[in-house]
């Protein structure tokens, strides 16, 4: 199923310079405001509870806190740093990608990405569209590739060479194919997509 989504504003990265004056400080402080906005929701500003995502969550993640444990624009963009961030959780995890053109998009896994010789996870995990439409796409039972970590890459979904989503190692370079995995289509507009920001949340 197909739903429209509205309302998912994406924060102003505007600087503000204090130079002392009245006017200066309370654009200080609506900045200082909205870098913790940011800290705790993101860059995105993804709502958990109204999210058309959340009803597509497995029943064990009901409950539990959203936590946004990596963010490009607070820890930078490199795999290894988001593997690190990621190697003392047991909680699933959900990847959301805000591309050039504004498109919003992602996987949830089931298991957190780390490197990995093979593929791992369980039906659990899927891909997503999430902005300017929403749409899941869900195991289809035809293989088991659904996460794979290395070094210089990331990808989740596959068959035939194709991968569902895969990322490279400076969290800037992406592509969506369909795969046999969840039988998806190409989440972004174009297959090749560069990436503004990217962020992964676990439940607590």
């Amino acid at each position: 199923t197909e739903e429209p989504v509205g309302g998912l504003a994406v924060l102003s990265s505007a600087a503000t310079f204090c130079c002392g004056g009245p006017e200066d400080k309370e654009k200080s402080s609506e900045k200082s405001q909205t870098e913790g906005e940011a800290g705790r929701h993101g860059v995105l500003k993804l709502k958990p509870r109204s999210s058309t995502i959340n009803s597509e969550l497995p029943a064990r993640t009901v409950g539990r806190a959203w936590q946004l444990a990596y963010s490009t624009s607070r820890h930078g963009a490199s795999l290894k740093s988001l593997y690190r961030k990621l190697s003392s959780t047991d909680s699933p995890v959900l990847i959301v990608i805000k591309d050039a053109l504004d498109e919003l998009f992602g996987a949830f896994l089931s298991d957190p990405l780390r490197p990995s010789e093979t593929f791992y996870g369980t039906g659990e995990t899927f891909l997503f569209m999430l902005h300017p439409r929403f749409k899941s796409f869900r195991w289809t039972g035809e293989n088991s590739f659904f996460i794979k970590g290395d070094l210089d890459c990331f990808a989740v979904g596959g068959g035939s060479g194709h991968f569902g989503l895969w990322v490279d190692e400076n969290l800037y370079l992406g592509r969506s194919s369909p795969c046999y995995t969840f039988n998806n289509c190409c989440l972004s507009e174009t297959d090749d997509f560069r990436i503004m920001e990217l962020e992964v949340w676990t439940f607590s």
